[in-house]
């Protein structure tokens, strides 16, 4: 591995009353390689550290320690000052994007971020214990990602929404490549099984980003989303390798779609259940 890098997965498992999100990592800088479980709930944000050494990776799955996550699902057995969170989540048949959701641009050297989506949608059952309170999932929806490199965009919004009959993922950052900046774009719609990508490689340029609101242009299709009411937690992210950083997210808040196809609107709709990270200043 280089000597600067990180490498996680995000897991969000969503019902209509709980939301619980999921962040194994790896992270290293020079010398000293660590890990950590980050877990998200509508209420709180717990962190576990671990050795660099807990952490293996066969094929697409990991594990840290004892915890264990990948295609089936996720397993958690935290015992740490603050923490204990015990559980077993098991994912029916993944949803993953018709091609790497980077495009050409999985190509490129010498990229801070690169994004991966491992299933737009699945369905989740298992219970969670986290402390003294049980998240159960019976047939709940979920999604996958991941991130790898070396941190995070400096500016960037995320959002990602599940919804009857589809799900979401947007996500515009300043990307920073051979000395010059652009604004990347990627995401995508899924929809009654088709799935429409919005993406910098395809054409797509982000009309808007101000206040909360991001609004994004390709053609004939045109994605917007709004954050509405903010429920954010602080998260930690890599800077340099090293989790130095602080974003925010909202994991389960207040926010609007609209998805229009040549001037036709397919989705517009507003949701309590809309995940968030607006990392852009104003």
């Amino acid at each position: 591995m280089r000597t600067e890098f990180f490498y996680g997965w995000y897991f969000k498992c969503q019902s209509d009353t709980r939301t619980l999100a999921v962040i194994p990592a790896v992270h290293g800088t020079v010398g000293k390689c660590t890990c950590s479980v980050q877990i998200i709930t509508e209420e709180q944000v717990w962190t576990a550290e671990f050795p660099g050494d807990s952490f293996r990776r066969k094929g697409k799955s990991i594990s840290i320690g004892r915890n264990r996550f990948g295609e089936r699902g996720v397993r958690l057995d935290i015992h740490v000052p603050g923490l204990e969170a015990e559980g077993e989540l098991d994912f029916g048949l993944l949803s993953p994007p018709g091609y790497d959701i980077m495009g050409p641009f999985c190509f490129v050297p010498f990229l801070e971020c690169r994004h991966s989506v491992w299933s737009m949608r699945h369905k989740v059952w298992g219970t969670v214990r986290i402390n003294e309170t049980a998240s159960t999932f019976d047939g709940a929806a979920g999604y996958w990602e991941g991130d790898r490199g070396r941190s995070f965009p400096g500016e960037y919004i995320w959002t990602q929404c599940i919804f009857p009959g589809g799900a979401l993922m947007l996500s515009v950052a300043d990307i920073p490549l051979a000395g010059f900046h652009f604004r990347g774009i990627i995401g995508f719609v899924l929809l009654h099984g088709r799935e429409y990508r919005l993406a910098t490689y395809l054409g797509a340029k982000a009309v808007r980003v101000q206040n909360g609101t991001v609004r994004v242009a390709q053609g004939s299709l045109e994605l917007e989303a709004r954050l509405l009411e903010r429920a954010d937690h602080p998260l930690k992210a890599p800077i340099g390798g090293a989790m130095a950083r602080t974003i925010h997210e909202s994991p389960a808040c207040r926010a609007g779609y609209g998805f229009r196809e040549n001037g036709r609107t397919l989705l517009a709709f507003e949701s309590d259940r809309a995940s968030f990270e607006y990392e852009y200043p104003g």
